[in-house]
């Protein structure tokens, strides 16, 4: 029995993570005349405003915007929304590279895979060009 959630059999209360522990980290650089922006940490409810800064900052430019997944341990719906957005703003200069393990089963669970343009590494994402607009 729970009822106070102090439990011999779970080792008492569970406490929240800190903010250390689910703190996003963003680099951003330029190479080949596209913004890379590199992407560490949980991207969730609590901790995505610096990415939403970062996007909105490079929906402004014209540039090419690279955004390394690789090191994004966590993520959830709040990070797929922010995409999804960032894709309607900035259009196929938005391309997304190197998803982490985990984030790649969510685009694929949440069929956001067919929506963004996925790049296996950063050098792919950058060696794209604009798509062709068809006839």
């Amino acid at each position: 029995m729970l009822s106070n959630g102090n439990s011999r059999f779970y080792g008492g209360p569970v406490r929240p993570p800190q903010p250390s522990e689910r703190a996003l980290s963003i680099s951003e650089r330029t190479e080949s005349g596209a913004t890379i922006i590199v992407v560490g940490g949980e991207a969730d409810l609590q901790s995505v405003e610096p990415l939403r800064l970062a996007l909105r900052h490079a929906a402004a430019g014209a540039e090419p915007l690279v955004l390394d997944l690789s090191e994004v341990g966590f993520a959830d719906s709040t990070m797929l929304n922010l995409l999804l957005h960032a894709s309607v703003d900035l259009g196929p200069r938005l391309r997304i590279a190197a998803p982490s393990p985990f984030v790649r089963r969510l685009f694929e669970l949440t069929g956001v895979d067919g929506v963004l343009a996925l790049y296996d590494g950063v050098a792919e994402a950058l060696a794209a060009g604009a798509p062709e607009a068809s006839d």
